[in-house]
């Protein structure tokens, strides 16, 4: 599994966001949805012009509200963005961080998924690093998402 540590000062991204369940996998047969919608509607479009950070791509944010006790999730599609709110759209900040970024080779949604399993547990019982709180990404690059070469980040808190 092929990843490197960055450090990041914050950043905020601009997009769309959904709530979903994790009990019974309802999120991962949920989100791929929800990206179908962003691409039909025109948004993820936007997302791409409005794009203006350090992180080229959409992005995928993952905020777990695990601190309620509830299985529930916040699921944003986005992009990295400086500048006036959009209208219609809204701002998240993502908190200055050490990040594992690892990459993901394949098509969507199932390299992602497979990737998130090996990181849980492959990577983490086998590194000195914890998860920390916060989010975490996705991020997306151009190109065709169910292509077997496509490219794409998944980027965890760490401390």
């Amino acid at each position: 599994m092929n990843y490197q540590i960055v450090e990041r000062e914050s950043f905020q991204v601009v997009g769309i966001k959904r709530e979903f369940s994790c009990v019974n996998g309802e999120n991962l047969r949920e989100i791929p949805k929800m990206w179908d919608d962003v691409h039909a509607d025109g948004t993820n479009d936007l997302l791409v012009e409005l794009n203006n950070g350090e992180i080229n791509g959409v992005v995928g944010v993952c905020v777990d509200k695990r601190y309620q006790q509830s299985g529930l999730m916040d699921y944003w599609i986005a992009a990295e963005y400086e500048g006036p709110q959009p209208e219609g759209l809204e701002i998240l900040n993502i908190p200055a961080a050490k990040w594992g970024v690892f990459e993901v080779h394949g098509a969507m949604p199932d390299s992602m998924q497979n990737a998130w399993k090996q990181i849980f547990s492959e990577w983490f019982p086998s590194n000195h690093y914890e998860h920390a709180a916060g989010p975490e990404l996705e991020v997306y690059s151009a190109g065709d998402p169910w292509s077997p070469d496509y490219y794409s980040e998944i980027w965890i808190p760490l401390k």
